[in-house]
């Protein structure tokens, strides 16, 4: 051990004498602070808000002719002629052009009456006025007129930044304006339930209440993301918006002052192992289409219910969020190039989209009720209690006559209560058979399904389509 002192000695003395930078290779800010920063501004708005529309939100579930009824009454006398109530927030933004948009969150500014900017560097706030907002991506434009020499970011390559690149975000969190902090890319593709688009840049770089709407860069001054979410429980995580899914939106929201988004008209959900096992698919990737739209761009085209896309365009489609952010991102009128996965077999369909409606826009409930019933089937392997549909059944839920099994019991424990199927769900197919009998039934599980070692089943619950995929108990 003694004679290992000399070296390490030696070693030691060598790394101190190489110069800091060569000792520690971290990025200096500083000249990037100071230049992005001028650019970042800070937003105030105020939301006018009436006591008695409060008081009514607040006890808008309170059922009439209960004991409370008067303490109510005597609060909504005591409200009624207040004055209304001002309500305050801030957030952040940065400026795309020299003549003053700004970039910012949907929510920061959404239902402000008044909307103020405070520049860096500047005593007096400037008024600003919306131009256009998404609330789906939550982006939002807003003007400010300042002569039209105002210092800007521009946008960069988010999908070039890799996982733990450097990256610095400014904002104004807790009202501190012209906060700077610094971190790196933690994950990428992040959802988080926050939308229907949600592919969000995870960052550990702080992220706090009011640093909504800033910008997140990279090492060139470029911004890469702008930053949205927090986890409010959480520390050194927070959420930006990729710059290359912000940048489209942005431009139809200072040019035309909305968004429009291809729609294809299906429900999908994701694809799991059981499922695509089902389905004979190598891989467990892909949107599974759960419902097609009558007259909607999906039906023109020809794609059916248990279709699996695989690919839009040639590019892949790994799950239904993949799917539904590469067709938002066709124009109406533009022409999707379907990869779909049909029994077996690759085919190639061509869809002219429409444009996205939320009115059209339906979301599988879950639910449905049940119960005992005097011509139900005797309990089957999967333990389901099975029998068809009733005419008023049929009527009720939407189901062509003679078509579909009701679910009338699942036994607990079963594998088809761990597959979620629950009573008063219909089945209509299973692996991708029509199934309108016990008996039919009865038929692909001892052969087709016997086979693969799981059931996909089609079923129809609250009137909306689902697959729930269950594997065959010995399987």
């Amino acid at each position: 051990m003694p004679r290992l002192i000399p070296a390490v000695l030696a070693v030691l003395s060598l790394f101190l004498a190489l110069p800091a930078q060569a000792r520690v290779n971290l990025p200096d800010f500083s000249e990037l602070a100071e230049k992005a920063g001028a650019a970042v501004v800070n937003l105030s708005t105020t939301r006018t808000v009436k006591n008695q529309d409060k008081m009514r939100e607040f006890f808008k579930n309170h059922p009439k002719g209960g004991p409370f009824d008067e303490f109510f009454e005597q609060f909504e006398r005591r409200f009624k002629d207040e004055t209304p109530t001002p309500q305050r927030s801030m957030g952040s933004g940065f400026i795309i052009s020299k003549d003053g948009f700004i970039v910012t969150n949907n929510h920061v500014v959404e239902e402000a009456d008044e909307i103020k900017v405070q520049l860096r560097g500047q005593d007096k706030p400037l008024k600003a006025k919306v131009v256009g907002r998404d609330p789906e991506l939550d982006l939002a434009v807003v003007k400010i007129d300042n002569g039209g020499d105002l210092p800007f970011l521009e946008f960069g390559d988010s999908d070039a930044m890799k996982v733990g690149a450097w990256v610095m975000a400014i904002g104004n969190p807790f009202g501190l304006q012209n906060t700077v902090t610094a971190g790196i890319v933690s994950a990428k593709g992040r959802v988080i339930g926050a939308g229907p688009f949600d592919n969000f840049i995870q960052t550990d770089a702080s992220i706090n209440p009011g640093n909504s709407g800033g910008p997140l860069l990279d090492l060139d001054g470029k911004v890469i993301g702008i930053n949205t979410a927090i986890i409010a429980s959480g520390q050194g995580i927070g959420f930006a918006i990729p710059s290359n899914m912000a940048k489209a939106v942005i431009t139809d929201l200072r040019e035309q002052k909305e968004v429009k988004r291809g729609w294809l008209g299906v429900s999908i959900q994701d694809v799991d192992e059981n499922t695509a096992k089902a389905l004979g698919l190598p891989e467990p990737e892909g949107a599974l289409i759960t419902a097609v739209m009558e007259g909607d761009p999906a039906a023109k085209a020809g794609v059916q219910v248990g279709d699996v896309v695989t690919a839009v365009g040639g590019q892949p489609v790994k799950d239904a969020g993949a799917l539904l952010r590469a067709i938002a991102g066709i124009r109406p009128g533009g022409k999707a190039e379907l990869t779909v996965w049909r029994k077996g077999k690759t085919m190639k369909l061509t869809a002219v989209l429409g444009q996205r409606d939320s009115a059209k826009i339906t979301k599988t409930q879950p639910g449905g009720s049940g119960g005992k019933d005097e011509d139900e089937a005797a309990t089957n392997d999967l333990g389901l209690s099975l029998r068809p549909l009733k005419p008023e059944e049929s009527r009720a839920l939407n189901v062509p006559p003679g078509k579909g099994l009701g679910v009338v019991g699942v036994v607990p424990g079963s594998p088809a209560e761990e597959a979620e199927i629950k009573a008063g769900d219909v089945i209509l197919e299973a692996n991708q058979t029509p199934v309108n009998s016990v008996a039919d039934l009865s038929k692909v599980l001892a052969e087709d399904a016997s086979k693969k070692g799981v059931v996909l089943l089609l079923i129809k619950r609250n009137k909306q389509n689902l697959f729930r995929t269950v594997p065959l108990p010995g399987k």
